[in-house]
């Protein structure tokens, strides 16, 4: 079943600009990892502030076996600047009309 994990980003203000920076020129390691389909970053237009990063998986274990190999640590730095990020993930069930559940 697709898994989608979305990540959401709170900054401080009038970091905006940094953060969409940081996202285009992006490593994109992720890019290769078993299972990675999609990547997005998502810009508030209305109802939220926070920015939401997107990524689209072909499982969950996909999704798990990438984000444990993940260094820990890495966004120590942004953490001190008052950015944090809220993990959140996501089964797909429907894609246009279809259903991915199983019987």
């Amino acid at each position: 079943m697709t898994f989608v994990n979305i990540t959401a980003l709170t900054f401080p203000e009038g970091t905006q600009a940094e953060i969409e920076q940081r996202f285009a020129t992006r490593k994109k390691s992720v890019d290769s990892a078993a299972g990675f389909r999609d990547f997005e970053l998502l810009c508030p237009a209305f109802g939220e502030e926070r920015y939401f990063v997107l990524t689209r998986w072909d499982s969950r274990e996909d999704y798990d076996r990438w984000s444990a190999a993940r260094p820990a640590g890495g966004h120590d730095a942004d953490k001190r600047r008052g950015m944090s990020a809220e993990v959140l993930g996501f089964d797909v069930v429907v894609t246009d009309g279809t259903s991915q559940l199983t019987a």
